[in-house]
């Protein structure tokens, strides 16, 4: 069972460690319970919340207003809703997603 995503019907809720202020935008891969990401924007007046509602929204192609932050505005650990995604969570951990220097 996976415990950083959970589909109940049209609804994925993902359990996020984000790392803002990195070199680039990318997955890491599992950290712990969650799903690890770094950000490369800045943890400055919601940016990095604006910029991982954006990743995630493009990552599992559905449109931004379909991504909310549920938990964790200022936090590290987050967890964040998708509605309507018909693609599955661990689409995000193939090989080309996830980052060449862990």
């Amino acid at each position: 069972m996976n415990v950083w995503y959970r589909r109940e019907g049209d609804v994925i809720t993902l359990v996020l460690h984000v790392q803002p202020g990195a070199k680039r935008t990318e997955v890491i891969g599992l950290h712990g319970d969650a799903l690890k990401i770094r950000l490369a924007a800045p943890p400055i007046e919601g940016r990095a919340n604006e910029a991982l509602l954006r990743f995630i929204a493009d990552s599992f192609n559905v449109p931004l207003r379909n991504v909310e932050l549920k938990q964790g505005a200022l936090s590290r650990h987050k967890i964040v809703l998708i509605n309507s995604s018909t693609l599955e969570p661990e689409s995000l951990l193939t090989s080309e997603n996830l980052s060449q220097t862990k």
